[in-house]
């Protein structure tokens, strides 16, 4: 089976990191607490304003790409390449880059660092819009690892999707679409699959 696996909110927790960081952020830049915890970016964490996400994103970027991986995501990544399974990894992070002073390919470099600083062994590394249906396609992915509600939503029209956990996608709910709590969780789900 060839497996798609998004970055951010599945082999990170982005949702800590906004809840955590965006806390101090929003608070002593613009008196701002948390309005909607189950926001799916700070824009609605905090009631702010696109600008105010950038901002907030161009101040701490370079922080949150150096956070860890979430505990096993490389353990079990490595059990299904072993059992055959092709792993792409897609991500969005260098689609749009307003919110930072890197240039694409240096965030294309810091994102390839990581993932072998995490020992995240893949076949392919595919760059995508933050809308990843037609990757999805193009790329016969046969089961999608995603966290962002549009995206499982629009996926799971086509191939079945593991939605990982958070507050903001608790809503995802249909057929092609299993919702998972941990790396082990995933590997569980798609023997079952």
């Amino acid at each position: 089976m060839r497996i798609g696996i998004d970055i951010d909110g599945v082999l990170t927790d982005v949702e800590s990191y906004q809840l955590d960081f965006g806390s101090k952020f929003y608070l002593y830049k613009y008196n701002k607490t948390i309005v909607n915890y189950k926001g799916y970016d700070t824009t609605s964490i905090f009631e702010g304003t696109v600008k105010q996400d950038n901002e907030f994103w161009f101040e701490n970027i370079r922080e949150y790409i150096k956070q860890p991986a979430r505990k096993y995501s490389d353990e079990v990544i490595q059990k299904l390449k072993d059992e055959g399974h092709e792993i792409y990894i897609i991500t969005a992070r260098s689609s749009a880059l307003e919110y930072t002073d890197m240039s694409t390919e240096e965030m294309k470099e810091a994102v390839r660092e990581w993932l072998a600083k995490y020992g995240i062994h893949y076949d392919k590394l595919i760059f995508s819009p933050e809308d990843k249906v037609d990757i999805c396609l193009t790329n016969n992915i046969d089961l999608m690892i995603e966290d962002r509600p549009t995206n499982i939503m629009d996926i799971s029209k086509h191939i079945p999707v593991i939605c990982y956990n958070a507050g903001y996608n608790e809503n995802c709910c249909g057929n092609n679409i299993t919702r998972c709590y941990s790396w082990y969780d995933i590997y569980t789900k798609i023997k079952n699959i």
